[in-house]
């Protein structure tokens, strides 16, 4: 399943006529955005004009990325945004775990910014720059080793 998940994704890499950085870049900022909750495909569209970065490998970035990943690491959010924050990550752990069995919204308001909001997204933020990063490179890296095989199509 996962082979060919990667073949499909690579074979639609290598059909975007674009340079390999402008490919890898739309990459890296689909990734990022699409970690970052409630964030996904229109920022990724948004980040890639902005860095004049290519749109469809953005999109596709951020479809590999979009929710599912940000629910898998929402405790390394945790502890990566508390760590940077200088907080206990086991006490905002807490605080969010009561938030989600007990969710109202007197509950929400009462919690500080501070408490639970800041470190979640710094920890997102953080996390989604290294995997960006990581994205960027690696597709670079798949790009660059394209086989002789494949032919780029163009538009």
């Amino acid at each position: 399943m996962l082979e060919k998940i990667t073949g499909f994704i690579t074979a639609k890499l290598f059909k975007i006529n674009d340079s390999p950085r402008k490919i890898a870049l739309g990459v890296g900022l689909g990734v990022f955005s699409g970690l970052l909750p409630g964030a996904g495909p229109i920022a990724a569209l948004f980040l890639a004009f902005i860095f004049k970065a290519n749109r469809a490998a953005a999109l596709l970035g951020s479809l590999l990325t979009n929710t599912w990943i940000s629910i898998v690491i929402f405790v390394l959010a945790i502890k990566v945004g508390s760590a940077i924050l200088n907080l206990n990550w086991l006490e905002v752990n807490e605080k969010a775990q009561s938030l989600t069995r007990e969710f109202n919204l007197a509950k929400l308001f009462k919690l500080s910014f501070f408490d639970l909001v800041l470190p979640v997204l710094a920890g997102y933020i953080f996390l989604g720059l290294v995997l960006g990063l990581v994205s960027y490179l690696v597709t670079l890296l798949i790009i660059r080793r394209k086989p002789n095989g494949i032919k780029t199509i163009h538009p």
